[in-house]
C-alpha cells in the first residue's frame, strides 16, 4: 500500500469551494466558490488559480464538447466562455421559487447535465425543508424534471457500467441507488445504499473510481470515504486537516490524484485559526487507485 499523502494546492479560502472537475486539456482543475460567486481554475503547471466572478451563487462546473464549459449558477444552468469571461444563460428552473438555487451537478455518460437545486441556507444545513428538485439539460438545451422534495441535492455519479445512478440528499444522512437508463437518461427504483455514522457527518460531493467503488466527501466530518455500492460497505477512510470536506473528484496526467474541496463559511475565528486551510483545495496521492475522465455536456 502506498503511503498516502495529502498536500494544500490551493490556499484560497473558498467560502464554499465545491464541484471540483479535471481539465485534462488544460492541465487544471476547475471548481468553483458556491457563495463567494467565483469560478476558479487550478493549474498543476504554474500552480496558479486563475478566478472568474459571477454574478449569483455558483454551484457547479462541466466540461463541454464543442469547447469552454457549462456552470449551474442562481437557479439557470449556464454557458462559460472562459477566455471572455462571458456567462450566458441556457436554461432557468424553479422560477416560482426565488430563494432557491441550485446546488452540485455532473454530467453523465451521455452528456447530460445532471443537477440540482435547494432552498438558500440559513446557516450551514440549516434551510426551508424539501424546496429542492433534480433536474437534467438535454443537448438540444431542454430541461428535465425528475422528482422534487429535495432538501440539499448533492453529490451524484454514474456506475462504471452506466446501469445505476447514485445520488446523495445531504439531510437524508444515504447514498442512494437508482436504476439508470443510458438511453433516455431516465432513473426510477430509488433504494439506499450506505447510511452515513454519526462521525461521518454529512454526505456531500461524491465520485467514482475505476473499480466501481465510490468515494464520498464528508461535510463536517472532515474525511473522504470509499464505498463498495455491491455491498453497501465502507472500504476505507481518508482524514483531511479541515473539517469542512464538501466534494472530490481525480485528476492529473492519468487520474491517480484525489482533489478535494473544503468550506469556510459558518466557522469562528477559533475554528479558522485551528484549521488555517478551511477552504483550501488539497491533492490526495498514494491511495493506489484512479478515476475515470469527466464526461463533458454534448450541447
Amino acid at each position: 500500500m502506498a503511503s498516502i499523502k495529502i498536500e494544500c494546492v490551493a490556499k484560497e479560502n473558498c467560502k464554499i469551494g465545491e464541484s471540483p472537475v479535471w481539465d485534462a486539456k488544460e492541465n487544471s482543475l476547475l471548481y468553483v466558490d458556491i457563495t463567494g460567486r467565483k469560478v476558479c481554475k487550478w493549474s498543476s503547471l504554474t500552480q496558479q488559480v486563475q478566478v472568474i466572478p459571477v454574478d449569483a451563487p455558483v454551484s457547479s462546473i462541466a466540461l463541454r464538447k464543442s469547447g469552454d464549459y457549462v456552470i449551474t449558477l442562481g437557479t439557470r444552468f449556464a454557458a462559460l466562455k472562459w477566455k471572455d469571461q462571458l456567462v450566458t444563460t441556457i436554461a432557468h428552473v424553479d422560477k416560482d421559487k426565488p430563494n432557491n438555487r441550485f446546488n452540485d451537478g455532473k454530467v453523465d455518460p451521455a452528456g447530460r447535465y445532471f443537477a440540482g437545486t435547494m432552498a438558500e441556507e440559513i446557516r450551514p444545513a440549516v434551510l426551508e425543508r424539501q424546496q429542492g428538485s433534480l433536474y437534467t439539460l438535454l443537448a438540444d438545451h431542454s430541461v428535465v424534471k425528475h422528482f422534487d422534495r429535495v432538501d440539499i441535492s448533492n453529490g451524484l455519479d454514474w456506475s462504471l457500467d452506466h446501469k445505476t445512478f447514485f445520488y446523495i440528499d445531504s439531510l437524508s444522512y444515504s447514498v442512494d441507488a437508482f436504476d439508470y437508463d443510458l438511453q433516455t437518461g431516465k432513473i426510477g427504483n430509488r433504494r439506499s445504499m450506505y447510511k452515513l455514522e454519526k462521525e461521518e457527518s454529512i454526505p456531500d460531493g461524491m465520485c467514482i473510481d475505476t473499480e466501481g467503488k465510490l468515494w464520498v466527501a464528508c461535510y463536517d466530518g472532515g474525511r473522504v470515504i470509499r464505498l463498495d455500492p455491491e455491498t453497501g460497505k465502507r472500504l476505507q477512510t481518508v482524514k483531511l486537516p479541515v473539517d469542512k470536506t464538501t466534494s472530490c473528484c481525480f485528476g492529473g496526467k492519468d487520474y491517480s490524484e484525489m482533489y478535494v474541496t473544503s468550506a469556510s463559511e459558518g466557522m469562528d475565528k477559533d475554528w479558522l485559526s485551528r484549521q488555517p486551510q478551511a477552504g483550501g483545495i488539497f491533492k490526495i496521492t498514494g491511495l493506489g487507485v484512479k478515476g475515470i475522465p469527466p464526461y463533458p455536456f454534448a450541447g
